[in-house]
């Protein structure tokens, strides 16, 4: 492990000793240069401040075996014979630049590559461009194939060839530590969340495809998981308690649940939005997807700084397979994308293992957890469990620990098995105990509402309405977008009064 930190900046410095302190890395692996404070900066400045003070670090340092040639090539990069390196991850943090503007004068013609105007450019971003270390002077204009991509045995030449490089930044310098804190706390507990596919917003088919395969490879791993489709983004009302998984397209700037006050990630979070600016900046809370995720305490996500185009991004079915089957971030990452000295970022701590954890230890702990998050770890072992035994395994938790989460969970799969009344039963109490004038559970009130409705149990689904449209805090959007389902389960009740009330203007509104 290699750490870069900008020695311009102290909290850049802060950065990189807390990484250094919370993973063991040796002092002798931290490397300080001085680099601009700027997220955009040219080629010359990068090759100036950054590339060629660090490759001569690191050759002297031993990690790159290389002996320098007395030339440099049409860059500025003094040439190397290069014959290996020993670096198992390049950490950068924050305060290193974020990415190259494109240089007309540098342009160079690649038969086959510049014939398109798309790859007529050496914009890109400084990891993707560090990440070719090991290379001697390849051309920066467009693209070099990734040898690790979609690599299941990469063999030593593969490896060598390439640096893996991800980046602890963010809008604070707390945020950027942060995604090292979440990283181990979740190393310790497991995965605990649920996982959200939002499908259909993008402009091309391929990426629908890509997130199919992803929901498929989640729901095999045993997440109870949300899937949506629409060309919009997902909308705040949607259910979205604890998000440990996130995949979606194709909006512009962070919305929907994301954006609601108070939203946080759980820990251990890992969250793809693909846009082709979605990680532009780094230093804004609102702007793009990459930086207000880490902001809300995402642990994992990957981004792109200028266009990528969208078959040369990263794959998410290709990252999650990669990470379920036990790989750290930085070795996912690198296995899902197809072209390195381009545009896409790893943001995260390269070490982090989310799946470090199975899925029977984790809910084996589960006494010793937080109660929310002992509930996501019973709910996963349910899924990966045969019906009679999971239903064996909701049941005990909930004796042991009511919760909404895993009561739903209950229910779905008994009314799923024609077994209405108990699906009923299994979520009743536990709503109506936990529902209240701000409980804040709103989305998981209207599922249960929604479960009861369809085991016919109306008149508990209207009273259960009734306190979730009483909630002080309930957003307005929130509460427009559940009246149409209250007011049919009122209307089945037999309730007409109530459903008329539900109906007119302002009818959210319950005393």
């Amino acid at each position: 492990m290699v750490v870069l930190a900008n020695a311009a900046d102290p909290s850049s410095l802060a950065i990189a000793r807390h990484y250094a302190e919370r993973r063991g890395v040796p002092a002798a692996n931290l490397i300080a240069l001085p680099m601009p404070a700027e997220e955009t900066v040219t080629w010359p400045v990068f090759v100036a401040t950054v590339w060629r003070p660090l490759e001569a670090e690191l050759v002297k340092r031993g990690w790159i075996d290389a002996l320098p040639m007395n030339s440099e090539d049409a860059v500025g990069r003094r040439r190397y014979v290069v014959s290996g390196h020993r670096i198992g991850a390049l950490v950068v943090c924050r305060g290193t630049p974020l990415r190259i503007d494109d240089d007309p004068a540098l342009l160079q013609e690649l038969p086959g590559l510049t014939d398109h105007p798309q790859f007529r450019t050496n914009r890109g971003a400084v990891d993707s461009e560090l990440s070719l270390l090991p290379r001697d002077h390849y051309p920066i204009t467009a693209c070099i194939r990734n040898p690790l991509y979609e690599n299941d045995h990469p063999q030593p030449a593969a490896l060598a060839s390439v640096v893996r490089v991800s980046r602890l930044d963010g809008p604070t310098a707390d945020d950027a530590m942060h995604l090292v804190d979440r990283a181990i706390e979740a190393e310790r507990t497991g995965l605990l969340g649920r996982a959200y596919v939002d499908i259909g917003g993008g402009p091309h088919p391929s990426g629908d495809t890509w997130l199919e395969s992803t929901a498929a490879e989640i729901r095999q791993a045993g997440f109870d998981l949300s899937e949506t489709v629409g060309k919009a983004t997902l909308p705040a009302w949607s259910r979205f308690d604890a998000p440990a998984l996130y995949f979606g397209w194709y909006a512009g700037d962070l919305n929907g649940p994301f954006a609601l006050p108070g939203f946080r990630f759980p820990a251990g979070a890992v969250a793809v939005h693909i846009h082709s600016f979605s990680a532009h900046t780094l230093r804004s809370d609102t702007s793009g997807w990459c930086g207000p995720m880490v902001a809300r305490g995402v642990t994992a996500t990957l981004g792109n700084v200028f266009e990528p185009y969208l078959e040369l991004t990263h794959r998410p079915d290709l990252f999650f397979r990669a990470l379920a089957r036990g790989d750290s971030l930085v070795e996912a990452a690198y296995y899902a994308l197809p072209v390195l000295s381009w545009q896409s970022v790893v943001i995260g701590d390269p070490l982090y293992r989310p799946f470090l954890v199975s899925p029977a230890a984790a809910a084996a702990q589960a006494a010793r957890l937080p109660a929310d998050l002992a509930a996501y770890a019973v709910v996963r072992e349910m899924n990966l469990l045969p019906n009679a035994a999971a239903e064996a395994a909701g049941r005990a938790e909930l004796a042991r620990s009511p919760s909404l989460e895993v009561a739903i969970a209950l229910a779905n799969r008994l009314a799923a098995d024609g077994h209405a009344e108990e699906a009923a039963s299994a979520v009743e109490d536990v709503a109506f105990a936990q529902a209240g004038p701000e409980s804040g559970n709103w989305a998981l009130l209207h599922e249960a509402a929604l479960i009861l409705s369809r085991c016919r149990h109306y008149p508990t689904a209207e009273g259960l309405y009734r306190q979730l449209l009483g909630e002080a805090d309930l957003p307005e959007a929130v509460r427009l977008a559940l009246l149409p389902d209250a007011r049919q389960a009122a209307q089945a009740a037999g309730d007409q009064a109530q459903a008329d009330a539900w109906a007119a203007p302002g009818g959210g509104r319950t005393p």
